[in-house]
């Protein structure tokens, strides 16, 4: 008899149990203190729309600072065809390059070699017709940025021998940041000759110029050429610098502090700023090119390798802008 009781104890327990964990589960939609009603799908969309702001900035703002996100960043998140890109694309993007230049060498932008589709902008590489140059993308922000600023953005690097950047220039042309500057094949089939090395690598640098009669510094230490094994062109990743003051830029990979330049003997030797530093307001350029150190020894795209449209897109997913503000 009691060993009957003690049965029927054991069911009634697991009865109780089940029911709990039954209502226990999360419910298709839950109310939040506002009594407003979210379900799943809304949750799941609001993470999207939030995470690349989100993501925590690797720099640092500084004692008693915050960083505070800036409207100048642009999720991409729109279509912009590239013969009308629109009016969400032309508040922050001038569709060309920051004066008339067409670019250096075989390069020739062009406004219809951009766009914005499938939550990238795009960067598309073909023959011109008629020409042994090579139609390209080139874009620049509406706005500058002057320090201390920290911006980052989101690229696939293009699957070619042309360059893919995101990079800073100022008004005059005379002091230039560059965020990234990579080139993501492993072969150059024109120049027949092994890329990887390049495509093994991101050069993060800067320049310091002097326009007349033209002088051109920019550090060349090992450093300015990033390597850590990965082939850049195969994901996509994060590629920030941070321009602390006219003495000091961070860059940061996959939010991994990789390099500091810092000091005038890193900044400007040449004292080509008169003792200033990089401190001019520059504009945020992004696009991709046939640079002439490259082209000049024939590493340039064959007609063959510019049929594959997708190895010559350089894609980014996202660019953004931070400020360091005091806390409140």
């Amino acid at each position: 008899m009691i060993k009957l009781k003690l049965i029927a104890l054991i069911l009634i327990f697991q009865i109780a149990s089940c029911s709990k964990s039954s209502t226990d589960e999360k419910p298709t939609s839950e109310e939040d203190n506002q009594g407003e009603v979210i379900t799943p799908e809304e949750e799941v969309e609001e993470e999207v729309v939030k995470d690349w702001k989100t993501i925590p900035v690797p720099a640092d703002a500084g004692a008693g600072n915050v960083w505070e996100f800036q409207e100048l960043s642009d999720d991409f998140d729109y279509d912009a065809p590239a013969n009308a890109k629109g009016a969400k694309f032309d508040e922050k993007w001038t569709d060309f390059y920051h004066n008339q230049w067409a670019g250096p060498g075989l390069t020739e932008w062009r406004r219809d070699h951009s766009l914005v589709i499938d939550g990238n902008l795009q960067m598309i590489a073909n023959r011109a017709e008629g020409s042994n140059k090579i139609n390209l993308g080139c874009i620049t922000s509406k706005e500058q940025v002057v320090y201390p600023v920290y911006i980052e953005a989101n690229v696939k690097i293009a699957n070619t021998t042309l360059a893919s950047d995101v990079w800073l220039l100022s008004s005059d042309d005379t002091q230039e940041i560059d965020i990234v500057e990579a080139y993501g094949a492993s072969y150059s089939e024109l120049a027949d000759s092994d890329q990887t090395w390049y495509a093994e690598r991101i050069h993060i640098s800067h320049h310091m110029f002097i326009r007349d009669p033209f002088q051109d510094y920019q550090p060349t230490d090992a450093g300015s050429w990033y390597r850590d094994g990965t082939l850049w062109r195969e994901d996509y990743h994060t590629v920030g610098v941070y321009w602390k003051d006219p003495f000091h830029l961070e860059y940061y990979i996959d939010g991994k502090l990789v390099r500091t330049t810092s000091g005038t003997e890193m900044i400007d030797p040449n004292n080509f700023a008169e003792g200033k530093g990089v401190y001019k307001p520059m504009d945020i350029i992004i696009n991709a090119e046939d640079q002439t150190w490259r082209s000049d020894k024939n590493v340039t795209p064959s007609d063959k390798e510019l049929e594959n449209k997708e190895n010559n897109t350089f894609k980014v997913d996202w660019i953004r802008i931070f400020k360091p503000v005091p806390a409140n």
